[in-house]
């Protein structure tokens, strides 16, 4: 069973979860990654699941047009949305705290004036 790391508010939360699973799916009917994983939506759209791949990233599938549309160039940095990957192997992920993440705006969003 994949075992997942995620590194949040300096501390590190670890537990296993079946193949094929969606941390953001499982969160929310609170199993783990629950309460450690912010998450919004769960599709795609509004980025509060963003998390830094640490290790593992090369066992995910590649980034699909939402990840595109909503990271940009922050998928060369390492960053993926949670919601969107079905993990089948072990994977750390590093995520902010919502408020040292609220500054942060997707690649895709534009400021009203």
């Amino acid at each position: 069973m994949p075992l997942i790391k995620i590194h949040k508010n300096g501390e590190v939360f670890e537990g296993e979860v079946q193949p094929n699973t969606n941390l953001v799916v499982r969160a929310g009917i609170r199993q783990f990654p629950y309460p450690h994983l912010s998450y919004g939506c769960g599709m795609g759209k509004c980025a509060k699941c963003m998390c830094k791949v640490l290790k593992g990233g090369e066992a995910l599938p590649e980034p699909n047009w939402k990840e595109k549309k909503m990271l940009g160039t922050r998928l060369e940095q390492g960053y993926r949305l949670a919601c969107q990957l079905w993990v089948e192997e072990d994977l750390e992920l590093a995520q902010e705290s919502p408020t040292a993440a609220a500054g942060t705006k997707p690649a895709g969003s534009t400021t009203a004036s």
